[in-house]
């Protein structure tokens, strides 16, 4: 049969079944492969790709630029309308728009004003196959108007008590940055007594002497425009009690008397806000931000709560000095009461502020374009929430759909369009609008209808050539409406491929999942759909793997001898292999001494140096194989050296030419001690910068003993010199007499010069000093310039010590900037420095990434997609994208649970990573954040997922009891992951011999609800093997083994019969004793004296009874005697009970002594007061209490085991170390392991360790040790 791929069919009830089909023509519509000249020759309407943001503010001072790109076939035409009125852009000479595009540009550089054209703007793109329509862009310039003009009075206050600095900015669009510096253009320092608040004010909780100054200068920063705008200087003057009493004294008559006393202590009172409630609404999505500030003696501290609930974790934030409250991606959940709490040592004060959070319309699902083929059926679906919530309405081509012309294939059913039976004139855009009072939603969607017959996009008889029992995967990417099928044959003759061999993907390509040499060959894809058909052929070579024959060998040498290593190759004779040889994985010390030939490596006069481990490397263009060996290199035997010895040192050491910049130093050279010296070093010390450091200043050859010296400006110059031979250094010669040369300008400017902000505002520039050598003279400084990257700005500079840091304020957030610092002294200013970019502070990213999508790949492995975000809204250095993932809900018990979180970061900016060591049949949720060098992002919204079934793990026990003569029961507890929904059971079972042989398999399968089982018609007295495993409908797990016997044939038995009544007299019957085990003997009992008995013993078994009989008789009766009491065994066994229980009280009575159950611990620890053996609590490092033997409250976590020795086991607690980069981990875009995981686990409290009884005396010296 031919092998034909189709679309995926599904059953569903006849209701469902428009809708369902439906949504899958428009998935499949959506495949369309991106092929440029497939997609140039294709009929599609237009698409807005670029358009500017809904509230687009510009700058007054630059031409407008109002954006509006689209594409389409063919392409688009635009327009646009201005306030709800088609604006001509023909009648204005300012305004233009680009050839080719939509966006407009209007020049108000040359003539006009800005504010000419505010307005709402909206773009319209339109060809024959409909119209799209951009967002309502309110077009708004920005203003950052001038503060009014104020006489501002000193203000004068007592010590202690509270202030509030008003700042009352203009309002600008947008708002302004507001922040308070001095006359310096530093800032003021904040702390919970001083702190600016959200309104730009400055408030003091209560004001010291210290706070006494002129210049409180509060400063808006409008940076849409980059100016700042200032506010008068506030002066505040704080007066002490004792200069207060001074100043009251002087204007006093001698007869008045009055003091001023000291602010008094007093609780806390809220400066904002005011009273005990108050209301606060925030939008979802936003960053709710609630503030409390305090004033009080002493200052008060600020404490958050939340009635009736906790804050949320990882998304809580805390600003100001805790006086703000932030929470970040606020939801609805949010809502709610939040309660401030200013305390100090006097009292508390508290202040409630209720929280609405409503919510501008958000998506659900956006309706998605829709490419059909005439005649086919399918959906667009508009899904939105909000709160309230949102209403949708409909557009076709920017036209409200109720008064757009009718289409009969066209159904609205509240947020769903049903298309039937669609013709090309169907085709058209249509636009979703999901509005409510706080913002609206729109979202361009086009069907287009489109009858294409099959083309192969692969390009033809393409060789692919694979290694052998390896997969093979032969492309046909196609296209066509409607969806074509798709067939393989291989072979001229066509002959047609089965599934039990090849497998055939959705998208066309072949795979062949074990190549052999047979595989080789021509193979041909055929698409065909009912407008005609269109097929390609590809060619497939299997070659030969490569493999080392001959691989190199472990080897031990002697230093300076030769070793060898062999490594033979075999391969493809069509492929070429290349060989390389690597020592420790890195290349072959470039030395002689290594030789490769063909098959050896060589390596002559061995030294330390060369052990390690040696690897022969195979490559091909295919594939790639390895082999190492280790070379160990040990000592010759040693052999006596001659004696010699380093140099005697120089001496007479004397400075003659003496310049500016040079100078001549002579010396006499010492002994050589029999080896002639090779070289001279001098070294030289800088007494004035660095005295009792020498350093390297030149080398000569040894038959030198002048050498002219170069000199640097400033330096108090002292030399000397050390002899070198073979044998070594000598020790250094006397110092030279000193000499001290002129200052000059440096030389040469700071090193390592960076630019990097610790704050959003600023920018601290760094470099690394010069040190006094390099100053060339006194009085050294250094110039910091600085000046944005991307901008006119004159350069600003400032001169500063001898520092190694400049911060520079008030900057905006992540804003390139380039950066010079350049060296000088009093003599004068080193060269121009080179510029070096740096950027300002780095804030949190603002925006979470969207499109979050999961393709589970199996049932532990996950691939996640998401769209990235803009690098605009990063504010800062991107680092990467952080997945935060837990298992939600197990499918298999469908309870919810509380799971550890799990986190992977994946380094720079990918879109994709993959999920290891997930739980099958399980639901994850997971969400996305970017991460900048300041931290993560908002979260993106949580995306759950259902990883498929796996195979179960073993049953958690098997055990075999009640065993019979012919039967076996086996209990059972299930596995302790089923990883899916357990099918059934399977039992094998086979009879082991006495010589250990094994019988015959039997195989049996239970019903998954059975716990317990018995089988019957088993051999009596033989020894079973058991094979227990669970399935799921993926497979069989592992399996748990067990052996048992069935107990001895009771067909053996021993009987008794008096010889003198015996059977043929048929008085007496006979006695039976059945015997169950395989004992050789058996004691008859209750027999009379004197009397003579026959015994039988028989066994009965597969080959009938098979007795034997004897006579015996019994002895006579003897006289009574008494009973020795001290062996009867009733009376042995009284006194061991006797000994247990008094050395049981013995052992009581000791630990009662040493611990006690009530040892008073705690007034031992109050009288010594020992600090270190305190015991601290769990909780918060606080010291508590030794708990009394009889408190009877619970053990600490991890105090013990349970008394029956049992654990719980824990939920999984699979690792990644073998992925993951701690926390926080990092993975290529494969899903490999790049760094460390980051692992934000939080435990929970382990089970089975505690207990509210009594300890027992076991325990209790447990716990005294």
């Amino acid at each position: 049969m031919q092998l034909k791929i189709m679309p995926k069919k599904k059953h569903f009830s006849a209701g469902r079944v428009p809708l369902i089909l439906f949504l899958c023509q428009m998935i499949r519509a959506l495949d369309v492969p991106l092929d440029s000249k497939l997609l140039g020759d294709l009929v599609q309407p237009p698409t807005i790709t670029q358009q500017s943001p809904k509230d687009y503010i510009i700058d007054p001072r630059e031409n407008i630029v109002i954006q509006c790109e689209a594409k389409g076939k063919p392409p688009p035409s635009f327009s646009w309308t201005r306030n709800g009125t088609h604006f001509d852009i023909d009648k204005d000479p300012l305004v233009t728009m680009k050839p080719g595009s939509g966006t407009l540009v209007i020049n108000i550089m040359s003539e006009g004003k800005a504010e000419t054209y505010e307005g709402v703007y909206q773009c319209t793109a339109r060809n024959e196959r409909g119209a799209a329509i951009s967002n309502n862009i309110v077009v708004r310039p920005s203003r950052s108007p001038l503060w009014t003009k104020e006489r501002l009075e000193p203000i004068t206050l007592r010590n202690g008590q509270s202030l509030v600095l008003p700042c009352r900015p203009p309002i600008g669009l947008p708002p302004a940055i507001i922040f308070w510096m001095d006359n310096s253009f530093q800032r003021l320092p904040q702390s919970e007594r001083v702190s600016q608040g959200l309104n730009g004010d400055l408030y003091f909780s209560n004001v010291l002497p210290e706070d006494t100054r002129e210049d409180y200068i509060c400063y808006a920063r409008f940076n849409h425009t980059q100016t700042i705008q200032q506010k008068q200087p506030i002066s505040l003057k704080v007066i002490s009690v004792d200069e207060l009493n001074d100043t009251i004294a002087a204007n006093l008559n001698d007869t008045e008397f009055y003091g001023a006393k000291p602010s008094k202590e007093r609780p806390p009172t809220f400066l904002t806000p005011e009273g005990n409630e108050s209301l606060k609404e925030e939008l979802r999505g936003n960053v709710l931000s609630l503030e409390c500030i305090a004033e009080g003696l002493p200052t008060p501290i600020i404490y958050w709560i939340k009635e009736d609930g906790t804050l949320p974790v990882n998304r809580t934030f805390y600003q100001n000095f805790k006086k703000t409250l932030q929470i970040t991606q606020v939801s609805e959940a949010d809502s709610g009461n939040y309660q401030c709490i200013a305390k100090n040592t006097l009292g508390a004060v508290h202040h409630t502020i209720s929280v609405t959070v409503k919510a501008a319309p958000y998506w659900i699902s956006a309706p998605q374009n829709l490419v059909l083929s005439p005649g086919e059926n399918g959906t667009l679906i508009c899904r939105a929430n909000g709160n309230p919530k949102p209403r949708i309405g409909w557009l076709t081509n920017g036209v409200p759909v109720e008064i757009a012309p009718d289409d009969p294939s066209r159904k609205i059913d509240g947020d769903t369009i049903i298309f039937s039976n669609v013709q090309e004139r169907s085709s058209a855009v249509y636009q979703c609008n999901a509005s409510n009072e706080y913002g609206y939603l729109l979202a361009n969607a086009f069907v287009n209808v489109l009858a294409e017959p099959p083309r192969i996009l692969t390009s033809a008889n393409i060789l692919y050539q694979v290694i052998a029992n390896r997969p093979a995967l032969l492309d046909c990417a196609f296209f066509g409406s409607p969806l074509p099928t798709i067939e393989w044959f291989k072979g001229t003759k066509g002959s047609a491929l089965h599934e039990d061999i090849y497998v055939l993907h959705d998208n066309g390509t072949l795979e062949i999942p074990v190549a052999q040499k047979d595989s080789t060959g021509t193979y041909t894809c055929v698409a065909r759909n009912k407008l005609g058909m269109a097929k390609n052929e590809v060619h497939l070579e299997i070659k030969d793997p490569t493999r080392i024959i001959k691989q190199p060998e472990y080897a031990v040498v002697q230093r300076g001898s030769k070793v060898s290593f062999e490594c033979k190759v075999k391969h493809d004779n069509t492929l070429i292999p290349t060989i390389m040889w690597l020592k420790d994985n890195g290349e072959l010390p470039n030395d002689e001494r290594f030789s490769v030939d063909k098959d050896h490596l060589v390596v002559t006069d061995v030294s330390d140096d060369d052990g390690g481990v040696y690897t022969c490397a195979a490559n091909t263009t295919l594939d790639s194989v390895s082999a190492s060996a280790v070379l160990r290199v040990v000592a010759p035997t040693p052999t006596p050296a001659p004696v010699y010895d380093v140099p005697n040192p120089p001496f007479d050491l004397e400075l003659t030419n003496q310049l500016d910049k040079s100078v001549q130093l002579t010396w006499t050279p010492g002994d050589d001690n029999n080896s002639p010296i090779t070289k001279f070093i001098i070294e030289y010390e800088d007494a004035m910068h660095e005295a009792g450091i020498w350093h390297h200043q030149a080398e000569v050859s040894g038959t030198q003993t002048t050498a002219q010296l170069t000199l640097s400006p400033y330096v108090n110059y002292s030399f000397r010199v050390m002899a070198e031979n073979s044998i070594g250094r000598s020790v250094p010669s006397e110092a030279s007499e000193q000499y001290l040369t002129k200052a000059a300008e440096p030389d040469q400017n700071p090193m390592t010069v960076e630019g990097l902000g610790t704050e959003p505002d600023n920018l601290v520039i760094t470099w690394k000093p010069l040190n006094g050598f390099e100053s060339n003279g006194p009085g050294l400084q250094y110039k910091v310039s600085w000046r944005q990257k991307d901008g006119d700005d004159e350069w600003t500079s400032v001169v500063v010590a001898n520092v190694s840091k400049y911060i520079v304020s008030g900057t905006p957030t992540f804003v390139p900037y380039l950066i010079k610092v350049q060296a000088l002294n009093d003599v004068g200013f080193a060269p121009e420095p080179a510029e070096v970019m740096g950027h300002s502070g780095e804030d949190l990213p603002m925006v979470a990434p969207g499109n979050v999508r999961v393709n589970v790949v199996n049932s532990t492995l996950a691939e996640v997609h998401w769209d990235p975000v803009p690098l605009k809204s990063v504010r800062g250095h991107l680092q990467g994208y952080r997945i935060y993932y837990w298992k939600a809900q197990s499918s298999s018990k469908r309870n919810r649970r509380h799971i550890e979180k799990k986190i992977l970061t994946f380094q720079g900016n990918k879109t994709h990573g993959m999920l290891p060591g997930l739980q099958p049949y399980s639901h994850y949720v997971l969400n996305v954040r970017v991460v900048n060098g300041k931290g993560e992002g908002p979260a993106s919204t949580d995306r759950g997922f259902h990883t498929p079934e796996g195979v179960p793990s073993a049953p958690s026990s098997l055990k075999i009891v009640n065993p019979t003569l012919d039967s076996l029961t086996l209990e059972w507890d299930p596995p302790s992951h089923p990883n899916g929904v357990l099918t059934e059971y399977t039992l094998r079972y086979q009879p082991i011999n006495s010589t250990h042989e094994l019988g015959p398999l039997v195989d049996l399968k239970i019903p998954a609800n059975k716990t317990r089982w018995t089988l019957n018609h088993l051999n009596f007295s033989t020894r079973y093997k058991f094979y227990f495993y669970a399935q799921t409908s993926v497979g069989s797990g592992s399996q748990i083994t067990e052996e048992a016997i069935t107990t001895v044939d009771e067909g053996k038995m021993a009987g008794i019969l008096p010889p003198d009544v015996g059977a043929g007299k048929g008085k007496e019957e006979w006695r039976k004793e059945i015997v169950n085990d395989s004992r050789s003997f058996f004691g008859l009992k209750g027999l009379m004296p004197g009397t003579a008995y026959k015994v039988r013993v028989g066994a009965e078994g597969d080959s009938g009874f098979v007795s034997s009989e004897d006579v015996f008789e019994t002895g006579p009766a003897m006289a009574s005697r008494q009973v020795d009491i001290a062996t009867q065994g009733w009376f042995i066994g009284l006194m061991c009970a006797v000994a247990l229980l008094i050395l049981i009280l013995l052992i009581v009575c000791f630990i009662r002594r040493n611990k006690g159950g009530k040892y008073p611990v705690k007034e031992k620890e109050d009288a010594h007061a020992d600090p270190e053996i305190q015991p601290m609590k769990e909780d918060d490092g606080t010291f508590g209490e030794y708990s009394d033997a009889e408190d009877h409250k619970p053990l600490k976590k991890g105090s013990r085991t349970p008394s029956d020795r049992t654990v719980k086991k824990e939920d999984s607690d699979d690792s990644l170390v073998d992925y993951g980069e701690g926390v926080n981990g990092q993975f290529n875009e494969d899903g490999s392991f790049i760094g460390q995981y980051s692992g934000k686990k939080e435990k929970e409290p382990a089970e089975g360790n505690e207990s509210s009884e009594a300890p027992s005396p076991v325990n209790a010296m447990n716990s005294f040790v």
